[in-house]
């Protein structure tokens, strides 16, 4: 996932006070793919669902090769005013003077979140949506993209405009162009090889100019391929993966990068990018959705799911604790309780809340995975425990066969045990399939292989991990294992002394 998950829009101008207990009118639309949680009109939601449905559908049609099934529907907050907004947000965009969304893409194991603001100014409040489903679907592509290509690809179809018989993917941005005129543009030895440790991914001001030569030179790849009839970014994918160096591969691909920048240059400060039209309408059919209100109660428990997930566990738990009190029954409202404690490293309450969530509802395949991976951080070394968290790893698995993370903590699990080797190493294959493009599972997946002395093929798969990562903490986390890896690999090259 990319770190810039919103469109900047201004600064809020004073501090901003949020109560939890928020209240009105709601009403769900369901979706194929998308579950929308809406306190605006039946129109807006019905729209905010056909537009998710038709994003979609675009990115389907032009990354064939993407998986892009879920292992729940992706949960849609489409709110009608600032202040509805600003009850689900991020904690750290409320305080006086922080940035002003408008718009949010979350990802989280089991789900992913979106969050977007109905009334919204501007002519395309989506922009940040589709830009960072577009980070989604690459993440489930078979193929790695350096940073500048995965941005500068985002950025591209941020803009996308979906009309009724055609697509225009493309558009360009003023404020892009702006940065552009206004900044000395990246050479290009350095902007391809940007990683997520460099300034210029997480500094706000190196990263303006790192954002927009990024679409600049993606664009202008794009439409010389297509006005020539060439394949020259397929090409450089291609060679991406059998070299690890960037500009080795950029080399063989776009030929002499000296040559490349001058015209770029050029081209970057003329601002005139081809708009790129699909004819045909997207695949939606409106017929399949449904529509219903929701109770405050229900609305309460999907905000509270929400808040856990943005660092908001106080507010989420106060709305939990309401729920409970009023229906002491709801196994969905114990399984976020126990993701709160899971979170906090309160492994013995998210046992117990997990443990209370799947006694209410057996196939709540969240509170399954929570339960086993609680256990196994805090630590199970009798029979009885371990065959606990086996049984909910497999009962995660076989609830929801598409859920990857279960995949994964039951391989690690056996692999720990020092049981049935070779199902671990289909399991963990399973979690990469599902999840292609998360290097904590490439990270597990090495593991399995170091304990099956199979220390070249953890390190191969560790060096691809490292090019997946997007924050500093994954690619330290990758780092550490890979170092550990080729230490061990050294001393089991060294010619044994004997006497």
């Amino acid at each position: 996932m990319s770190r810039r998950f919103l469109l900047l829009l201004g600064c809020l101008t004073s501090a901003v006070t949020v109560a939890a207990g928020q209240t009105g009118s709601w009403l769900e639309v369901r979706t194929p793919h998308f579950q929308v949680v809406s306190n605006g009109s039946a129109q807006d939601a019905r729209l905010t669902a056909h537009k998710f449905e038709a994003m979609r559908s675009v990115f389907q049609r032009v990354f064939p090769d993407a998986d892009l099934n879920t292992p729940s529907p992706i949960l849609v907050f489409a709110v009608q005013n600032k202040s509805s907004f600003q009850a689900l947000e991020p904690a750290e965009y409320l305080a006086n003077g922080q940035l002003n969304l408008i718009g949010m893409f979350a990802a989280a194991p089991e789900k992913n979140y979106v969050l977007i603001l109905l009334d919204a100014p501007g002519t395309h409040p989506y922009a940040p949506i589709f830009h960072e489903y577009a980070h989604f679907v690459f993440g489930r592509l078979p193929q790695w993209m350096p940073l500048w290509l995965s941005e500068g690809i985002a950025e591209f179809y941020q803009n996308t405009e979906i009309l009724g018989d055609k697509i225009r993917l493309g558009k360009g941005d003023p404020g892009i162009q702006a940065t552009i005129e206004r900044t000395r543009l990246l050479p290009l030895s350095t902007l391809f090889t940007v990683d997520a440790r460099s300034p210029y991914y997480h500094d706000q001001d190196k990263g303006s100019i790192f954002y927009a030569e990024s679409w600049a030179l993606t664009h202008y790849l794009k439409d010389k391929d297509d006005a020539e009839h060439t394949h020259r970014l397929a090409d450089y994918l291609d060679q991406l993966q059998k070299t690890p160096d960037p500009i080795v591969a950029a080399r063989q691909s776009f030929g002499d990068i000296d040559q490349l920048e001058s015209v770029f240059r050029r081209h970057a400060l003329n601002g005139e990018y081809a708009v790129t039209e699909i004819s045909g309408s997207t695949v939606v059919d409106d017929s399949t959705f449904t529509a219903q209100p929701i109770s405050q109660q229900q609305a309460d428990t999907l905000r509270a799911e929400f808040l856990a997930h943005q660092g908001r566990a106080n507010e989420a738990r106060a709305l939990l604790q309401t729920i409970l009190k009023d229906d002491p029954a709801s196994a969905d409202a114990r399984q976020i309780m126990g993701y709160i404690a899971f979170v906090e490293k309160n492994f013995d309450e998210a046992q117990k809340w997990c443990q209370e969530a799947i006694r209410l509802d057996p196939n709540n395949f969240v509170a399954h995975y929570f339960f086993a991976a609680a256990s196994i951080r805090k630590g199970v070394s009798d029979k009885a425990s371990q065959s606990a968290v086996e049984e909910s790893l497999r009962a995660a698995i076989r609830i929801n066969p598409s859920f990857a993370p279960a995949y994964d903590a039951l391989a690690i699990f056996l692999t720990m045990r020092g049981t049935n080797p070779d199902e671990a190493r289909q399991l963990i294959d399973k979690a990469v399939q599902l999840g292609p493009g998360v290097p904590e599972i490439r990270i597990d997946q090495s593991q399995i292989l170091a304990r099956m002395n199979k220390t070249k093929e953890a390190i191969d798969v560790l060096e691809r991990a490292l090019k997946m990562c997007h924050t500093p903490e994954q690619s330290a986390a990758v780092e550490k294992v890979l170092a550990t890896l080729r230490l061990s690999e050294t001393e089991r090259a060294k010619p044994s002394r004997t006497r």
